[in-house]
């Protein structure tokens, strides 16, 4: 709504009017009737067309009884393929573990890559998370090997290829059982 000085307007949530005094931005100053000056956003207040009591009245007790009435919180729906999908994704990618590769032998990589996938599965187990995926990329194979056998010596997980619409063929997904 589009304020100029010298308008009559209303403050919603509040008994209280005025007229428009300076505009900067989205503040307004508004003068009241009782002449004190107070700054309000433009979103919370409305032009008094009229200036009848009872119509002023009528909104304000409108306001108050829309305030007063208990909202009730909307669940947020998840769908049900939604549900299932991870929490977790870790990326394996070695550009995204460190800064530059440079130097690094690939011995070095992969023992970094496969350090790194150890502590955040011990990390989600330890927080009781089900699902994560681990990005390796296709590549040669090497990594996803390693993972592999890595995966293979904990005995609560099951791992699988991940979703291929989402991730391609390189990622693999593991599900960890959780003792209950």
């Amino acid at each position: 709504m589009v304020f100029k000085i010298g308008d009559h307007v209303m403050v919603l949530d509040e008994n209280m009017s005025g007229v428009v005094k300076n505009i900067v931005g989205t503040s307004i100053s508004i003068e009241t009737e009782d002449g004190f000056l107070l700054d309000f956003k433009s979103d919370e207040l409305i032009k008094d067309t009229s200036k009848s009591i009872l119509k002023k009245a009528r909104i304000s007790n409108t306001a108050i009884s829309e305030k007063e009435q208990p909202t009730r919180k909307q669940q947020k729906r998840i769908k049900a393929k939604d549900r299932f999908e991870p929490t977790i994704e870790v990326d394996l990618h070695i550009n995204q573990l460190v800064k530059s590769p440079r130097g690094m032998s690939n011995h070095d990589m992969l023992t970094l890559q496969l350090d790194t996938a150890r502590h955040k599965l011990d990390w989600a187990i330890s927080k009781r998370i089900q699902k994560i995926v681990f990005i390796h990329g296709v590549g040669e194979g090497v990594l996803k090997i390693e993972l592999e056998y890595l995966f293979g010596r904990y005995n609560n997980i099951k791992f699988y290829d991940a979703n291929y619409q989402k991730y391609g063929l390189g990622a693999t997904e593991v599900y960890v059982y959780q003792n209950v």
